[in-house]
């Protein structure tokens, strides 16, 4: 689904999307593998936004974060 850009998404993570993906066109699957593979380096309110609105769950993020604590 690269559907939707909810308002909150596009108030938290307009400066993680210039910084990291933007390159990639808005509501592209290319988008979402960008948005995945910086997703360590989000904004903790793009990250949020992002689970609100079902783009990536908690859990993911939550073992997204605990790998970067191992290395």
């Amino acid at each position: 689904q690269a559907g939707t850009i909810t308002p909150a998404m596009q108030n938290n993570c307009a400066n993680d999307y210039k910084k990291f993906c933007g390159d990639y066109g808005l509501q592209s699957n290319a988008l979402n593998l960008c948005m995945k593979k910086a997703g360590p380096s989000l904004s903790p309110a793009c990250v949020q936004a992002l689970v609100q609105a079902g783009k990536v769950s908690q859990a993911e993020v939550d073992r997204i974060k605990a790998q970067m604590k191992e290395r």
